[in-house]
């Protein structure tokens, strides 16, 4: 009967220790999640910032939507012009901006496109001819 009051007793003496050794592994938990989570996060924005800081007019995009279009003008610090076709331009944020395809050439000092002028978009190339079994039996139409 005694005995076990003294082992109860005598267990209290060393609770420095094992407060360090509780402590430890939340210690490595956070290591571990910064270094897997945070960290790479943090350089994701980051890239994301440098990139959007750099659009400029004659670049390819892509919205957060999926659709690409062509940068038509920097309209301010956070809004763009986009073509997505020929004669449809939108207005977008920059920030619903996910990629930039193709990079356009620097504009610095040349005039500015005229709204009637042709933008920057490439031209389609004409589809090829049909070369097939009927085609050299009948002829082109």
């Amino acid at each position: 009967m005694f005995i076990s009051e003294a082992w109860a007793q005598g267990g209290g003496a060393g609770g420095g220790s094992d407060f360090l050794v509780q402590l430890f592994p939340l210690i490595l938990i956070f290591v571990v999640f910064y270094f897997l989570l945070i960290r790479p996060q943090q350089a994701k924005v980051k890239a994301q910032k440098e990139m959007l800081a750099g659009v400029k007019r004659g670049d390819r995009v892509v919205t957060g939507g999926g659709i690409i279009g062509l940068v038509t003008k920097v309209i301010g610090e956070n809004e763009l012009q986009v073509e997505l076709a020929e004669g449809v331009r939108v207005r977008i944020i920059k920030q619903t901006i996910t990629d930039i395809l193709t990079r356009g050439e620097s504009v610095r000092g040349a005039k500015e496109a005229d709204e009637d002028e042709k933008p920057l978009l490439p031209q389609r190339a004409a589809a090829p001819e049909r070369k097939g079994l009927l085609a050299g039996l009948f002829g082109k139409k």
